[in-house]
């Protein structure tokens, strides 16, 4: 039975700061989370979903319910690159005329979109040496050549949100701070007299990791720092990009730090036993995350297979694992 879509919808947070649930097509992530901030005539658009069939209307909609149109945007900040916080970035700029501000960091999206057909090459590419089976090779080949980009097009910055960049809204000015890890582009927005964190996907309510792989040397690493710079903020509420906000700052860090160390142990107990594949430790992973081992080929190869390879990266930076070559087959081991 298929889950029913969520419909777009506006929820006031404070005046003068709405949260825009945008539906998405997945059910196990059923809507991203845009924010509209007051800013003289208009709003700052923090964020503005994927771009799918009638997803700009469902913004408009989303919008309209807070009392605002698409034409009252005048500045559109991402959070990062990736295709739900994204997506619409084009088809909203060629609109409103308005600017948009990223990190430079968004070659993982916009260069991939360049040439899917390169990107999926050298992701396989990578997966198979790292031992995974032809038969979710396969699954995840076909999945991937079906899917759509989730871009209106590819639009590039016109200012570099880079650290102490500040957005000024009617309720006090935002600093940027660089939050990579998640992914390259990640970073986070912090009003300080209001005590708030616009936190894209780098906190959430409930710990769900994912790591861009193959852009920069530890993603893992670069995660555990950007919660130390979180950590530092002071923060009364987190308004992240899923779910709902959440008062416990301190606590998402916390815990976000435990989930890593949970997952980098149960790949140091299985590489105990002897050498494996990183495909082979994927299941170290899913049993630390408390996640059934029988998940679709697509997303083991998709989203946990990554995870496994930034841990990896990290362990040998801290000098913990090593890498051998096993014919075509990449091995890791203690060193």
């Amino acid at each position: 039975m298929s889950r029913r879509r969520e419909l777009a919808r506006a929820d006031r947070v404070l005046p003068g700061l709405w949260r825009l649930r945008l539906p998405l097509p997945w059910p196990p992530v059923p809507h991203v989370n845009a924010f509209a901030v007051a800013a003289g005539s208009g709003v700052v658009l923090v964020d503005c979903g994927l771009s799918e069939p009638g997803s700009l209307n469902g913004l408009r909609q989303a919008l309209g319910q807070a009392g605002l149109g698409l034409e009252h945007v005048r500045l559109l900040v991402c959070t990062h690159a990736h295709a739900d916080h994204y997506g619409q970035a084009a088809a909203i700029v060629e609109e409103t005329g308005c600017e948009l501000w990223m990190h430079p960091n968004h070659g993982h999206t916009t260069q991939a979109a360049e040439d899917p057909d390169r990107t999926l090459r050298w992701r396989l590419e990578v997966a198979r040496h790292s031992g995974t089976p032809l038969g979710d090779l396969e699954a995840y080949e076909d999945a991937r050549r079906n899917r759509d980009s989730g871009l209106s097009g590819i639009a590039l910055p016109d200012r570099e949100l880079l650290d102490g960049v500040e957005v000024e809204t009617d309720l006090g000015t935002w600093r940027a701070y660089e939050a990579p890890g998640h992914a390259p582009s990640h970073v986070v927005l912090h009003q300080a007299e209001r005590e708030l964190l616009l936190s894209g996907d780098h906190l959430l309510g409930r710990v769900s990791l994912y790591f861009d792989h193959g852009y920069t040397p530890d993603p893992a690493g670069e995660f555990l720092a950007s919660l130390d710079v979180v950590e530092g903020l002071d923060i009364r509420l987190v308004l992240a990009g899923h779910g709902r906000p959440v008062r416990d700052a301190p606590g998402l860090v916390a815990a976000n730090r435990r989930t890593v160390a949970a997952r980098l142990d149960g790949i140091r107990g299985a590489l105990a036993e002897g050498p494996r594949t990183a495909y082979d430790l994927v299941d170290a992973v899913l049993v630390a995350a408390d996640m059934p081992a029988e998940i679709p080929a697509f997303a083991r190869v998709s989203w946990i297979f990554p995870e496994t390879l930034c841990y990896l990266d990290h362990l040998e930076k801290l000098g913990e694992v090593a890498r051998e070559r096993n014919g075509d087959r990449e091995l890791w081991r203690l060193p």
